[in-house]
């Protein structure tokens, strides 16, 4: 591989929208969480929902800092790395990007400082509805950004005249035909991301004998929400699947692993793909299942590889081995789903340790497969970046050198290396702290002293000759 300016260009940014997208998986999710917290707070008063409410939000806002960052250091490389991109394609992205910021970022930034600050400077109905009109803002930055994602996948309502593109219709452009997949399935990630980091949370402290209350309340709603959304995701995979499969077939091709294609197709569980020879090497799979799980019939017809030309072609073995990943991830979350009912239904939910470890080393598992999604989709574009329309190749800014991305790829390397690590150290820390005890049944009677007219001190009583 010749490390020339395009391919340094698309490792700074894959580099560089793989810090960015770990934040918003994580916050999108977190901000409905705390939702729902302050909600409970709000009606029913307890201080345990205020105390994990204040305890997530200050893991959010540092979450939230850090995507923000990152997605300001990524949109820049548009005009420096891509430029014939951005020149090609502004007409139609560049409003879609400027929505998200005026409907989406400012909502978050103007209610964010209400959420952080105002807890005890505004009446709990208003402190409710700043949470509620951050975490709207986060779904609502979800759509756009997910809505000009997916328009270089299957790109409608826009016509492509003399090397740019001019909307013909916005309503097809935002509402693309893979857009409604690609957002729920999103969507239903970030949820289980967060899910995940929360029960793995609580299940640390029941572990160590720390925050009980907090954790079982936090183990209990995220096992809740996981048990919901994990086979709810593999339903929308596969809906997702589908749609891919008519539009994009070559990737469904890569992520299957299959050069010659046709009727009663394998599901191929275990390759070596070779793109040289145009086979497999050490294939095992499962004959027909292919043909049934992406066409819902034994005798469907699967597109192969060798039915398109070798430059048309994504890279293969990346497609495939990431693609198997997140699926053994998905499995491994509706596994966790099953045997969170089994011990509820048993009475073991907080008493089974095993279960608690389990979840511990399950925090991690929702990132790692939004990042091999995000590689099966991307990668698996290429080498389009308006798939069918515009190449990879054309879009990259034709001034670049190859020593001037290398200065800044090892330059982005070694800033993120010393930033992102302080700030996970910092959110680990937090993490470690835990949430602020507060006694439910004592905060009443607190609250009623901390407003008490405070009485003089007064020394006891006592007779004192002068003359002594």
């Amino acid at each position: 591989m010749d490390l020339d300016p395009l391919i340094l260009s698309r490792i700074q940014f894959a580099f560089v929208i793989s810090f960015h997208i770990l934040f918003p998986s994580f916050t999108v999710g977190l901000a409905c969480w705390i939702v729902v917290l302050e909600g409970l707070w709000l009606r029913t008063g307890r201080t345990l929902y205020r105390s994990l409410s204040e305890f997530w939000t200050k893991i959010f806002a540092i979450s939230f800092g850090m995507g923000v960052v990152s997605g300001i250091v990524m949109t820049y490389q548009f005009g420096t790395n891509w430029s014939r991109w951005s020149d090609i394609v502004g007409n139609v992205l560049g409003p879609l990007i400027q929505y998200e910021v005026v409907t989406a970022f400012f909502l978050e930034a103007a209610f964010l400082g209400i959420l952080l600050f105002g807890r005890d400077r505004v009446p709990r109905s208003v402190h409710f509805m700043a949470a509620c009109l951050v975490a709207f803002g986060t779904v609502l930055s979800s759509f756009w950004i997910l809505s000009a994602n997916s328009w270089m996948h299957t790109p409608a309502g826009a016509e492509l005249r003399d090397g740019r593109f001019f909307v013909t219709d916005w309503w097809a452009v935002v509402f693309n035909p893979s857009f409604p997949y690609r957002l729920t399935h999103m969507l239903t990630a970030m949820f289980l991301t967060t899910g995940f980091v929360v029960a793995g949370v609580s299940a640390f402290y029941l572990l160590t004998r720390r925050f009980t209350e907090h954790a079982r309340v936090g183990l209990r709603m995220a096992l809740g929400m996981i048990t919901v959304l994990a086979p709810l995701q593999i339903v929308l995979g596969d809906l997702h699947g589908l749609n891919t499969l008519e539009h994009q077939p070559a990737k469904i091709a890569a992520m299957e692993g299959h050069w010659e294609g046709g009727a009663r197709a394998p599901m191929i569980l275990f390759a070596l793909p070779d793109e040289e020879a145009e086979m497999n090497r050490w294939e095992v799979g499962i004959p027909g299942l292919a043909s049934i799980i992406l066409t819902h019939s034994p005798d469907g017809e699967v597109p192969g590889l060798k039915q398109f030309p070798r430059d048309e072609r994504p890279p293969v073995a990346i497609v495939f081995w990431t693609f198997r990943l997140m699926v053994a991830i998905g499995l491994v979350m509706l596994a966790v789903a099953v045997i969170h009912v089994i011990l509820r239904l048993r009475g073991r939910l907080y008493t089974a340790e095993w279960f608690h470890r389990l979840l511990v080393a399950c925090v991690p598992t929702g990132f790692i497969a939004i990042l091999a999604g995000w590689f099966t989709t991307e990668i698996g574009r290429q080498p389009w970046v308006v798939y069918g329309l515009v190449r990879t190749a054309d879009a990259v800014t034709p001034s670049l050198t190859t020593t001037a991305v290398l200065i800044s790829l090892t330059a982005f390397v070694v800033v993120y290396a010393i930033i992102y690590g302080a700030g996970t150290y910092y959110l680990l820390r937090l993490l470690r702290i835990g949430p602020a005890v507060t006694d439910d049944a004592t905060a009443p009677m607190a609250r009623q002293e901390a407003h008490r007219p405070k009485r003089p001190l007064s020394l006891p009583d006592q007779s004192i000759d002068p003359a002594e």
